[in-house]
Protein backbone atom coordinates (compact mmCIF):
# COMPACT_ATOMS: atom_id res chain seq x y z
CA UNK A 1 0.00 0.00 0.00
CA UNK A 2 1.57 3.35 -1.16
CA UNK A 3 1.57 6.43 1.40
CA UNK A 4 0.15 9.21 -0.42
CA UNK A 5 -0.29 12.96 -0.32
CA UNK A 6 -1.92 15.24 -2.19
CA UNK A 7 -0.07 19.31 -2.65
CA UNK A 8 -3.06 21.43 -4.21
CA UNK A 9 -4.04 24.67 -3.22
CA UNK A 10 -7.79 24.63 -4.73
CA UNK A 11 -10.05 22.31 -2.28
CA UNK A 12 -12.51 20.67 -4.59
CA UNK A 13 -9.45 19.48 -6.99
CA UNK A 14 -7.94 17.94 -3.89
CA UNK A 15 -11.30 16.48 -2.85
CA UNK A 16 -11.78 15.35 -6.54
CA UNK A 17 -8.62 13.46 -6.71
CA UNK A 18 -8.68 11.67 -2.64
CA UNK A 19 -12.12 10.43 -4.19
CA UNK A 20 -10.90 9.57 -7.73
CA UNK A 21 -8.27 7.84 -5.84
CA UNK A 22 -10.04 5.64 -4.13
CA UNK A 23 -12.13 4.50 -7.04
CA UNK A 24 -9.14 3.61 -9.47
CA UNK A 25 -6.32 2.78 -6.54
CA UNK A 26 -8.22 2.33 -3.65
CA UNK A 27 -6.23 -1.13 -3.10
CA UNK A 28 -2.75 0.57 -3.81
CA UNK A 29 -2.51 3.88 -2.33
CA UNK A 30 -3.91 5.56 0.64
CA UNK A 31 -3.86 9.46 0.76
CA UNK A 32 -2.51 10.28 4.65
CA UNK A 33 -2.37 14.34 4.25
CA UNK A 34 -2.98 17.44 2.34
CA UNK A 35 -1.65 20.91 1.94
CA UNK A 36 -2.11 23.68 0.16
CA UNK A 37 0.65 25.79 0.74
CA UNK A 38 4.89 25.64 0.25
CA UNK A 39 6.16 25.31 3.86
CA UNK A 40 3.17 23.29 5.18
CA UNK A 41 3.53 20.68 1.95
CA UNK A 42 7.17 20.91 3.19
CA UNK A 43 6.79 19.67 6.73
CA UNK A 44 3.89 17.07 5.36
CA UNK A 45 6.09 15.55 3.17
CA UNK A 46 9.51 15.95 5.64
CA UNK A 47 6.94 14.30 9.03
CA UNK A 48 5.13 11.93 6.99
CA UNK A 49 7.48 10.53 4.42
CA UNK A 50 5.22 9.50 1.83
CA UNK A 51 5.78 6.53 -0.92
CA UNK A 52 3.78 8.85 -3.62
CA UNK A 53 3.43 12.22 -3.78
CA UNK A 54 0.55 14.44 -6.41
CA UNK A 55 1.96 17.62 -6.68
CA UNK A 56 0.38 20.84 -8.07
CA UNK A 57 2.70 23.40 -10.29
CA UNK A 58 0.94 26.50 -8.87
CA UNK A 59 0.34 27.34 -5.57
CA UNK A 60 -1.31 29.39 -3.20
CA UNK A 61 2.76 31.25 -1.68
CA UNK A 62 4.68 29.61 -4.97
CA UNK A 63 5.47 26.47 -6.66
CA UNK A 64 5.62 22.71 -6.53
CA UNK A 65 9.34 23.02 -7.02
CA UNK A 66 10.02 25.48 -4.05
CA UNK A 67 8.52 22.59 -1.83
CA UNK A 68 11.09 19.95 -4.15
CA UNK A 69 14.28 22.47 -3.80
CA UNK A 70 13.22 22.95 0.39
CA UNK A 71 12.49 19.13 0.93
CA UNK A 72 14.75 16.64 3.27
CA UNK A 73 13.13 13.68 2.01
CA UNK A 74 12.98 12.83 -1.65
CA UNK A 75 12.12 8.80 -0.92
CA UNK A 76 8.73 9.25 -3.01
CA UNK A 77 7.76 9.09 -6.72
CA UNK A 78 6.49 12.60 -7.33
CA UNK A 79 3.11 12.95 -9.64
CA UNK A 80 2.47 16.50 -10.73
CA UNK A 81 -1.00 17.80 -11.71
CA UNK A 82 -1.14 20.57 -14.26
CA UNK A 83 -3.20 22.67 -15.98
CA UNK A 84 -0.91 23.47 -19.01
CA UNK A 85 -1.65 23.92 -22.06
CA UNK A 86 -0.66 20.92 -24.41
CA UNK A 87 2.30 22.74 -25.79
CA UNK A 88 4.05 22.40 -22.68
CA UNK A 89 3.26 19.35 -21.92
CA UNK A 90 5.89 18.37 -24.30
CA UNK A 91 8.09 19.98 -20.74
CA UNK A 92 7.07 16.73 -19.08
CA UNK A 93 7.31 14.11 -21.45
CA UNK A 94 11.25 15.53 -22.60
CA UNK A 95 12.13 15.42 -18.55
CA UNK A 96 10.65 11.69 -18.46
CA UNK A 97 8.78 12.72 -15.51
CA UNK A 98 4.59 11.82 -14.91
CA UNK A 99 2.22 14.20 -15.13
CA UNK A 100 -2.02 14.32 -14.76
CA UNK A 101 -3.75 17.09 -16.96
CA UNK A 102 -6.83 18.82 -15.21
CA UNK A 103 -9.45 17.86 -14.80
CA UNK A 104 -7.67 14.47 -13.94
CA UNK A 105 -9.05 11.48 -16.26
CA UNK A 106 -10.09 8.42 -13.84
CA UNK A 107 -7.98 6.45 -16.82
CA UNK A 108 -5.31 8.37 -16.48
CA UNK A 109 -4.93 8.10 -12.88
CA UNK A 110 -5.21 4.28 -12.83
CA UNK A 111 -2.46 4.05 -15.35
CA UNK A 112 -0.15 6.54 -13.73
CA UNK A 113 -0.81 4.32 -10.36
CA UNK A 114 0.07 1.50 -12.78
CA UNK A 115 3.18 3.05 -14.06
CA UNK A 116 4.06 3.15 -10.86
CA UNK A 117 3.43 -0.55 -9.00
CA UNK A 118 4.80 -2.37 -12.57
CA UNK A 119 7.60 -0.40 -13.20
CA UNK A 120 8.96 0.60 -9.82
CA UNK A 121 9.88 4.25 -11.51
CA UNK A 122 12.76 5.58 -9.65
CA UNK A 123 12.62 9.17 -7.36
CA UNK A 124 12.69 11.95 -9.95
CA UNK A 125 15.86 13.38 -9.26
CA UNK A 126 17.64 16.82 -9.59
CA UNK A 127 18.56 17.03 -12.84
CA UNK A 128 15.23 15.83 -14.33
CA UNK A 129 13.41 18.69 -12.41
CA UNK A 130 16.12 21.03 -13.95
CA UNK A 131 15.37 20.24 -17.33
CA UNK A 132 11.76 20.38 -16.48
CA UNK A 133 12.03 24.21 -15.23
CA UNK A 134 14.12 25.20 -18.37
CA UNK A 135 12.03 23.43 -20.72
CA UNK A 136 8.48 24.55 -19.29
CA UNK A 137 10.66 28.24 -20.31
CA UNK A 138 11.41 27.64 -23.72
CA UNK A 139 11.05 24.79 -26.85
CA UNK A 140 12.42 21.41 -25.05
CA UNK A 141 16.04 21.46 -26.42
CA UNK A 142 17.19 18.10 -23.92
CA UNK A 143 15.28 14.99 -24.01
CA UNK A 144 15.93 12.91 -20.74
CA UNK A 145 16.29 9.16 -20.72
CA UNK A 146 15.33 6.83 -18.32
CA UNK A 147 17.53 3.45 -17.78
CA UNK A 148 17.81 1.30 -15.01
CA UNK A 149 21.29 2.61 -14.52
CA UNK A 150 21.18 6.59 -14.98
CA UNK A 151 19.16 8.98 -16.32
CA UNK A 152 20.64 10.68 -19.48
CA UNK A 153 20.32 13.96 -20.53
CA UNK A 154 20.96 14.22 -24.21
CA UNK A 155 20.68 17.35 -26.70
CA UNK A 156 17.91 16.85 -29.09
CA UNK A 157 19.57 17.79 -31.81
CA UNK A 158 22.87 15.36 -31.11
CA UNK A 159 20.25 12.26 -32.20
CA UNK A 160 20.71 10.81 -34.96
CA UNK A 161 18.48 8.55 -35.34
CA UNK A 162 15.82 5.73 -32.96
CA UNK A 163 15.29 1.84 -33.27
CA UNK A 164 12.77 0.33 -31.92
CA UNK A 165 12.27 -3.66 -30.84
CA UNK A 166 9.18 -4.63 -29.38
CA UNK A 167 8.98 -2.48 -25.92
CA UNK A 168 12.30 -1.34 -26.21
CA UNK A 169 13.95 1.90 -28.02
CA UNK A 170 17.47 2.42 -29.26
CA UNK A 171 18.83 6.14 -28.96
CA UNK A 172 21.73 6.56 -30.95
CA UNK A 173 23.51 9.64 -30.58
CA UNK A 174 26.25 11.28 -32.57
CA UNK A 175 28.64 10.89 -30.55
CA UNK A 176 28.28 7.35 -30.66
CA UNK A 177 26.46 6.40 -27.88
CA UNK A 178 23.63 3.74 -27.72
CA UNK A 179 21.49 4.10 -24.96
CA UNK A 180 18.13 1.36 -24.75
CA UNK A 181 15.63 2.93 -22.66
CA UNK A 182 12.42 0.58 -21.95
CA UNK A 183 9.89 2.38 -23.44
CA UNK A 184 8.38 1.87 -27.11
CA UNK A 185 9.36 4.41 -29.59
CA UNK A 186 5.94 5.40 -30.26
CA UNK A 187 6.21 7.26 -26.72
CA UNK A 188 8.91 9.55 -28.47
CA UNK A 189 7.23 10.12 -31.52
CA UNK A 190 5.16 12.82 -31.29
CA UNK A 191 8.43 14.72 -28.92
CA UNK A 192 10.49 14.34 -31.71
CA UNK A 193 8.65 15.76 -34.87
CA UNK A 194 8.99 17.09 -38.59
CA UNK A 195 10.79 18.51 -40.21
CA UNK A 196 13.78 17.80 -38.22
CA UNK A 197 12.96 13.74 -37.36
CA UNK A 198 10.67 11.51 -39.30
CA UNK A 199 9.65 7.93 -39.17
CA UNK A 200 11.16 6.08 -42.31
CA UNK A 201 9.74 3.06 -41.20
CA UNK A 202 7.97 1.67 -38.60
CA UNK A 203 11.14 0.33 -36.74
CA UNK A 204 13.05 3.73 -37.67
CA UNK A 205 12.70 7.46 -37.00
CA UNK A 206 15.64 9.46 -38.52
CA UNK A 207 17.15 13.15 -37.53
CA UNK A 208 16.71 13.96 -41.39
CA UNK A 209 20.21 16.04 -40.29
CA UNK A 210 22.10 13.14 -40.54
CA UNK A 211 20.96 11.52 -44.07
CA UNK A 212 24.31 10.98 -46.41
CA UNK A 213 22.31 9.81 -49.51
CA UNK A 214 19.30 7.72 -50.52
CA UNK A 215 19.78 4.82 -52.77
CA UNK A 216 17.66 3.49 -55.52
CA UNK A 217 17.15 0.27 -53.45
CA UNK A 218 14.99 1.99 -50.95
CA UNK A 219 17.71 2.47 -48.39
CA UNK A 220 18.58 5.67 -46.44
CA UNK A 221 22.82 5.92 -45.96
CA UNK A 222 23.04 7.92 -42.65
CA UNK A 223 26.02 9.59 -41.39
CA UNK A 224 27.03 7.28 -38.86
CA UNK A 225 27.28 4.81 -42.06
CA UNK A 226 24.07 2.84 -41.07
CA UNK A 227 21.43 1.87 -43.85
CA UNK A 228 17.91 2.95 -43.08
CA UNK A 229 15.39 1.24 -44.69
CA UNK A 230 12.51 3.57 -45.90
CA UNK A 231 9.05 2.40 -46.29
CA UNK A 232 7.32 2.63 -49.29
CA UNK A 233 4.17 3.98 -47.61
CA UNK A 234 6.32 6.95 -46.52
CA UNK A 235 8.34 7.48 -49.41
CA UNK A 236 5.74 10.59 -50.50
CA UNK A 237 5.64 12.30 -47.16
CA UNK A 238 9.49 12.00 -46.92
CA UNK A 239 10.56 13.43 -50.17
CA UNK A 240 8.36 16.26 -49.93
CA UNK A 241 9.61 16.92 -46.27
CA UNK A 242 13.21 16.23 -47.72
CA UNK A 243 12.31 18.91 -50.90
CA UNK A 244 10.47 21.19 -48.08
CA UNK A 245 13.57 21.48 -45.92
CA UNK A 246 16.62 21.73 -48.88
CA UNK A 247 17.83 18.82 -48.29
CA UNK A 248 20.73 16.76 -45.94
Amino acid sequence: MYKAVIIEDEHRLREALSILLEMVAGDAVVVVGYAEHVDDAVRLVNRLKPDLVFMDIILKDGTGFDVLQRLDYRGFRLIFTTAYEEYAIRAFKFSAIDYLLKPIDPEELRLAIGRIKDLQEKVVGEQQLQELQDNLQKAPERLVLPTLEAMHVVKVDEIVRCETSGSYTTFLLADGRKIIVSKPLKNYEDMLLPPLFFRVHQSHLINVHYIQSYSKEGLILMKDKTSIPLSRTKKEAFFKLMTEDGGS
